[in-house]
């Protein structure tokens, strides 16, 4: 007979809490049973150096680990805190995973994971990777105690059977209302999503920009729903995405305009932009500081989006090829560089654009891939065109200790990491490396 693989739900577990893992949990054990096995929990809602009650979420005999809740504090951290969200805790909203710790603990538990892994899957210290080990918080983020920075600038709340919009719970599909998010940026918070009733629809997405007063509301009704009455707190476009994923617009613009890096960028609906206010700006800052561009130089901007890198590098070198895979983030890319006459935009997946576009050398890449990663594939690719420099955006500390692996094959090396705290209360982490061919003989 084969184990329910959720038959442990709802067991409960008293146990000392271990380090922090990649996700937003830490790694505890349970005491030996009667036949001197112990399980490994996945444990949120605590902390390292406590002991806990844990509930198990998800896992049975048969599973490797376990998930689980703390849903009892026994022995309590230092590090924490009261969570200033009333949606926040065990089985409610999924969407910040440290509101129960301080900003600083935060951070550290942040660096942990990352060093964790670099070691664990590139084989680096932190030392051999060019990082000091420290997360970099911005100043704007720098509140007095008890304060939630407001740093979201794009929400996507999905809307419950009663009409109430909220956030999902964790590793569910099952939705928690809320009325206020309190990392909602507040030009979201100003428009009165939450304060709406959405009949009819699945969920709105909320986006305001930075650098102008651009806000921007996309619906998807339920399907074969109609597009509802939106009546909102501000002037908003509004788009509605219908049964294919398609998008269109009901009211206003179909886009907003983001500022950053000293030019205003385009960005429709769908396409990707920094959702801290202050991200695109540090980042291309940090991205020119490590790659050093120079007049004669060129340049390939990989997952280039809506061209951010590729406009900066434009003005410093002699020529910049830009890669993107989205249909209107290629068309925004486009759009945003039309005035600069040494920058092409080629539409495709990198892994097959690359090799077609007959280049054979370039002296300086940028690659921000998604979550994923780049992988083994574009890095070999772009290895094998011989750059001075390559600097890697990263919001996965896993993916980038993968991918840093694959160029260590290849004889890239990180000479430089520097780590951003852009998205507080929550796991994730933004690193940026730089990468340079090793020196024969190292």
């Amino acid at each position: 007979m084969q184990n329910d693989p959720d038959d442990l739900v709802g067991e409960r577990y008293e146990v000392s809490v271990g380090p922090v893992a990649h996700g937003g949990h830490c790694v505890a054990r349970t005491a030996p049973d009667a036949d001197g096995r112990t399980r490994v929990l996945f444990v949120r809602h605590a902390l390292p150096g406590e002991r806990v009650i844990a509930e198990v979420t998800e896992g049975g005999a048969g599973s490797r680990f376990l998930r689980a809740d703390a849903v009892r504090v026994v022995e309590a951290s230092r590090d924490r805190v009261a969570a200033p969200c009333p949606f926040a805790g065990p089985g409610r909203c999924g969407g910040c995973d440290w509101q129960h710790a301080t900003p600083g603990a935060q951070r550290r538990l942040k660096a942990e994971v990352i060093a964790e892994q670099l070691r664990r899957l590139a084989g680096l210290t932190p030392e051999e990777a060019g990082w000091d080990g420290s997360v970099a918080p911005h100043p704007a983020d720098k509140l007095p105690a008890g304060e939630v920075p407001g740093w979201r600038t794009r929400i996507q709340y999905t809307v419950d059977a009663s009409g109430r919009v909220g956030l999902r719970r964790h590793r569910s599909h099952e939705v928690e209302p809320i009325d206020r998010c309190l990392i909602a940026a507040p030009g979201v918070r100003e428009l009165g999503v939450e304060a709406r009733s959405w009949p009819g629809t699945a969920s709105v997405e909320a986006v305001a920009a930075t650098g102008s007063h651009d806000r921007q509301v996309v619906v998807t009704p339920l399907p074969g729903g109609r597009l509802p009455l939106v009546e909102l707190d501000r002037p908003v476009s509004v788009l509605r995405v219908d049964d294919q994923g398609g998008v269109h617009r009901a009211h206003g613009r179909p886009f907003v305009r983001e500022r950053a890096a000293g030019r205003t960028w385009r960005v429709s609906a769908g396409g990707f932009w920094q959702v801290h206010p202050a991200a695109a700006d540090t980042l291309v800052s940090e991205v020119l500081h490590g790659l050093e561009p120079k007049p004669q130089e060129t340049a390939i901007d990989l997952y280039c989006g809506a061209g951010l890198f590729a406009g900066a590098l434009a003005e410093r070198v002699r020529a910049v090829l830009g890669v993107e895979s989205s249909r209107r983030a290629v068309a925004d890319a486009r759009h945003n560089l039309r005035e600069l006459d040494n920058v092409r935009v080629e539409e495709g997946k990198v892994e097959r654009v690359l090799p077609r576009t007959g280049i054979t050398g370039a002296d300086l890449v940028v690659l921000d891939p998604p979550r994923a990663g780049a992988g083994r594939e574009v890095v070999r690719q772009v290895t094998a065109l011989g750059p001075r420099r390559v600097a890697y955006v990263a919001c996965d500390p896993a993916a980038l200790a993968r991918d840093l692996a694959f160029f260590a094959e290849h004889e890239y090396r990180s000479v430089s990491l520097r780590a951003f705290d852009f998205f507080p209360m929550t796991h994730h982490v933004e690193c940026v490396a730089i990468l340079e061919r090793a020196a024969r003989g190292r």
